[in-house]
């Protein structure tokens, strides 16, 4: 999930602005996180599907 969307409980600003010690953590915490953080689900199932595929594709040219 990416931060831009979230908004904090403790000050009910968005994440991004970063207005309150809990939003500046939190910002900090979700950028130092992998390169696959930002990426929904869907977008991940998506993506094993390519991948799937494409090894199904090489697999049948092999054979």
């Amino acid at each position: 999930m990416t931060y831009d969307r979230l908004v904090c409980a403790n000050c009910a600003a968005p994440v991004a602005e970063g207005r309150c010690p809990v939003c500046r953590a939190n910002r900090e915490r979700l950028q130092q996180e992998g390169p696959f953080a930002g990426l929904n689900p869907a977008m991940l199932v998506a993506l094993l599907v390519v991948l799937v595929a494409a090894l199904a594709l090489l697999a049948h040219q092999t054979a």
